[in-house]
């Protein structure tokens, strides 16, 4: 069963995420909070597999939360939601720690595989938002000669799996077109995060896009 909390101070946005989250077979709902403070404590009390998290919040915001809990060592899966396709605070919550972000008004479906992918170790990028917030990384040129260090440092076949990272493949899709198991997927990923000092699936494919890390 997968554990998830939800945060927003919006209550009828919220009960709409717990209405879709508890109306899964595989999923339940183990707190809720308003606002970013209340989350903070509520995670880490009752520590979910996975995070919906609201940007835009009073008290404590959704950026700010998220950086408390990583700071926490919090190991949970933290989704950020936002409004707006352009929201600067996406990339500020990258920056802090999230998992991805999926935008309010994504579909039931869209909510439900986010959800699934991140409890799968898989990055969760809304479209939408995607392209804005790349663009953003990009904006900062790595160290070309640090950069050349970190590809070094790749295996042949890490590099291959970083490049269907960055093309947006779920493990299950990558270990499908490779003919490995998943399990094998996830070691080379496990080892890419170590060796070039990423923290999720996120990081990889803005790293693979030629960004900066956050």
């Amino acid at each position: 069963m997968i554990r998830v909390f939800v945060v927003d101070d919006q209550e009828l946005v919220r009960a709409g995420i717990v209405a879709t989250v508890r109306a899964q077979d595989d999923m339940e709902v183990i707190g809720e909070a308003a606002d970013g403070e209340q989350a903070v404590r509520g995670i880490l009390r009752t520590h979910p597999d996975v995070v919906l998290m609201d940007l835009q919040m009073p008290i404590v915001d959704g950026v700010e939360a998220i950086r408390r809990l990583r700071a926490a060592e919090a190991d949970a899966a933290l989704i950020a939601l936002t409004t707006f396709d352009t929201d600067d605070n996406v990339f500020r919550a990258l920056h802090a720690g999230a998992s991805g972000f999926l935008v309010k008004d994504a579909s039931v479906d869209d909510v439900v595989a986010a959800i699934r992918s991140a409890v799968g170790g898989d990055a969760v990028l809304s479209p939408t938002v995607a392209s804005h917030v790349v663009a953003q990384f990009l904006a900062f040129a790595p160290d070309p000669v640090r950069r050349a260090a970190e590809r070094e440092a790749l295996a042949p076949r890490e590099i291959e799996i970083v490049g269907m990272i960055a093309e947006g493949l779920s493990n299950a899709e990558i270990a499908g077109r490779l003919h490995l198991s998943e399990a094998t997927v996830k070691t080379h990923v496990g080892r890419v995060l170590t060796k070039i000092g990423l923290r999720d699936r996120v990081q990889i494919a803005v790293w693979a896009l030629g960004g900066r890390k956050p």
